[in-house]
C-alpha cells in the first residue's frame, strides 16, 4: 500500500528538477560579454549557443519518445541530472583546454542541452502522475521553481561575481553543478507512479497528429516558450550593452527582475488557480506581454525599458505551464508521447525565439530594441490561439 505523503518527496525533487533546468538555461547567459572578451567570439555565434542549447534540448525531445518509457521514468531522469551537471563542469575545462574555445563551449551546452531536454519531457508527467487534488495548481507551482531557480542564479552568481571577480566564473559554475548531481541523488530513492493506470495505453504519435486540438496547444507551446526565452536570454546582455547599465545592476534590473515576476505569477496561479479562469488569465497576459514587448522597444529612458522587462516576466509566467495544463485536461490519453511532443514545442520556442533576437538585431548594428520589437509575433500568434479556442468546443476541433 503506497503512503500518498511519500509523493511530497517526489514533488519536492520535481521542483528542484526545475531550478536544474534554470541553471542549465541561465547561468551562461550572464556570462555572454565574458565569453566575448575572453574567447573573442562575436554576437552571432553567442546565438549560436543559445540556438543550440534548445535546439539539442528539441532534438532530446523528439528522441525521447522512443526511449523514455523502455528506460523508465526513475532512470531516465537520473541521466538527465547526470549530464547537466557534466556539462556545466565541462564549460570550466574545455574552452581553454581545447584548441578552438568556440569548439569546447559548444561540446559543453550539448551536453547541458541533452540533460535539460530529458529534463523538459519527464518532470511534468512525473508531477502530473503524483495523487494531487488540483493538478493545474500543482503544474503551476512546479513551473514557478523554474522562476525561482532563475532569481537564485541570477542574484547567487552575481553576488559571487561582485565579491570575488566576474574572472573566476569557472568556480561558480562547478558550484552550480552540485545542484543536479544533489537531485540525481534523490531521485534514486523518491516514490514515481506511471502516467497511464496499468492497463491504459497512451494516444500514440499517429493518432495525436490526427487532432486538430493538439496542432493548436503545439503552436501555443512554441508561442509560450519564445515569448519567454526572446527577452530572458538577452535581458543581461540588453542592460549591459542596449541600456548602458553596469553588470551588476542590469542583471538585477534585468534577468532577475525578469524571472522573480515570472515566479509571481506562477505563484499566484499555484496558490488561488482553483478561483481563476485559466483561459481569461492568459489571454490578459499576452496583452501585458504584448504591451511590455513595445515598451522594450521603443521606450527611450533605460529605467522604463528595465520596467518593461519585469513587466513582461510577469506576462509569460501562466503561458508554458497554462498550456501544459489545457493539454492534460483536454487531452488526457496523451501519455508520455503527448508530454514529450509538448516540450518539443516549447523548446522550439525557446530555441526560435532569441534566436530570432539575435538575428534580427545582427542585421540592424546590434540593435537588440530592434530584435525584441520582431519577436513580438510570438505573443500576438498565442494570443490568437487561445481566442480561437475558447470560440470552439474542444470536440469540434
Amino acid at each position: 500500500m503506497e503512503n500518498v505523503k511519500d509523493y511530497n518527496k517526489t514533488l519536492i525533487a520535481s521542483f528542484v528538477s526545475y531550478v536544474v533546468q534554470a541553471i542549465i538555461n541561465n547561468f551562461a547567459p550572464l556570462l555572454f560579454i565574458t565569453f566575448q572578451n575572453t574567447y573573442d567570439i562575436d554576437l552571432a555565434q553567442i546565438t549560436m549557443l543559445i540556438t543550440v542549447n534548445f535546439g539539442v534540448q528539441l532534438l532530446v525531445d523528439i528522441l525521447s519518445v522512443g526511449f523514455v518509457d523502455r528506460l523508465g521514468y526513475r532512470v531516465s531522469v537520473v541521466i538527465a541530472h547526470v549530464l547537466s551537471a557534466l556539462g556545466l563542469i565541462l564549460l570550466t575545462i574545455l574552452p581553454q583546454s581545447m584548441p578552438n574555445a568556440y569548439a569546447g563551449m559548444l561540446i559543453s551546452v550539448i551536453c547541458c542541452g541533452i540533460g535539460g531536454g530529458l529534463l523538459e519531457v519527464l518532470v511534468s508527467p512525473i508531477v502530473e502522475a503524483c495523487p494531487t487534488d488540483n493538478k493545474e495548481k500543482a503544474m503551476s507551482l512546479l513551473h514557478s521553481f523554474y522562476c525561482w531557480g532563475h532569481v537564485g542564479v541570477v542574484l547567487i552568481s552575481t553576488l559571487f561575481f561582485k565579491l570575488f571577480g566576474i574572472e573566476n566564473w569557472r568556480v561558480m559554475a562547478l558550484l552550480w553543478a552540485t545542484v543536479p548531481i544533489a537531485t540525481a541523488v534523490m531521485f534514486l530513492r523518491v516514490p514515481i507512479r506511471k502516467l497511464m493506470d496499468d492497463g491504459e495505453v497512451g494516444l500514440k504519435l499517429g493518432e495525436l497528429f490526427h487532432m486538430g486540438l493538439f496542432w493548436v496547444l503545439f503552436v501555443m507551446m512554441i508561442c509560450s516558450g519564445a515569448s519567454e526565452q526572446a527577452v530572458s536570454q538577452w535581458a543581461s546582455t540588453f542592460a549591459e550593452k542596449g541600456l548602458g547599465i553596469g553588470k551588476t545592476l542590469g542583471d538585477l534590473a534585468g534577468p532577475m527582475a525578469f524571472a522573480l515576476m515570472m515566479g509571481l505569477a506562477r505563484g499566484f496561479y499555484g496558490k488561488f488557480g482553483h478561483r481563476i479562469n485559466l483561459d481569461k488569465f492568459m489571454v490578459m497576459s499576452c496583452v501585458l506581454c504584448i504591451a511590455s514587448y513595445l515598451g522594450i522597444a521603443l521606450f527611450k529612458m533605460p529605467v522604463l525599458s528595465l520596467m518593461c522587462t519585469a513587466i513582461c516576466g510577469m506576462s509569460v509566467g501562466i503561458m508554458w505551464p497554462g498550456s501544459f495544463s489545457k493539454a492534460s485536461a483536454s487531452i488526457p490519453r496523451g501519455g508520455t508521447a503527448m508530454f514529450a511532443l509538448l516540450a518539443l514545442g516549447g523548446d522550439i520556442g525557446c530555441s526560435g525565439g532569441p534566436t530570432l533576437v539575435g538575428f534580427v538585431s545582427g542585421a540592424f548594428d546590434d540593435n537588440l530594441k530592434i530584435g525584441i520589437l520582431a519577436g513580438i509575433v510570438f505573443p500576438v500568434l498565442l494570443l490568437i490561439c487561445i481566442l480561437g479556442l475558447g470560440r470552439r468546443k474542444y470536440e469540434d476541433i
